[in-house]
């Protein structure tokens, strides 16, 4: 049994861009260090490369959208099951044109009874209170 109750989102795709973006940050620091402009511009190429393979991956499914998901998706080994439609407010799944759903907004209480104007001052702008 896990140690919490929530998924903390550990994906295949987090996990290999992280590993392919501390090499390239890597190099870029090396880079620095020894003042390679060479070393520098290979650092930032596979930094670039680190986000082109995560969002690569995120679409493919092993990334997962943030926010509750099934205890059955919790584990990384898992497939996200809404990626091919697209997932709702992800920037990288509107990039590669999938829509996705409708995002879920909290709901808010409707109140019942006309609420009472507030109070002004001799110019007509509120007091606050």
């Amino acid at each position: 049994m896990s140690a919490h109750p929530y998924d903390h989102g550990h994906t295949v795709a987090g996990w290999t861009g992280c590993g392919i973006a501390l090499a390239g940050t890597a190099l870029l620091g090396v880079g620095v260090c020894t003042v390679s402009v060479p070393l520098l511009a290979a650092g930032a190429a596979v930094d670039v490369l680190a986000l082109l393979v995560t969002w690569a991956l995120h679409l493919a499914g092993w990334g997962k959208a943030s926010g509750p998901r099934p205890r059955e998706e919790w584990s990384w080994r898992v497939r996200d099951s809404g990626a091919r439609a697209g997932h709702a407010e992800c920037l990288g799944c509107r990039m590669a044109g999938r829509r996705g759903g409708t995002a879920v907004v909290p709901a808010r209480p409707v109140a019942s009874a006309p609420a009472a104007p507030a109070e002004t001052d001799a110019v007509g702008v509120g007091m606050g209170g």
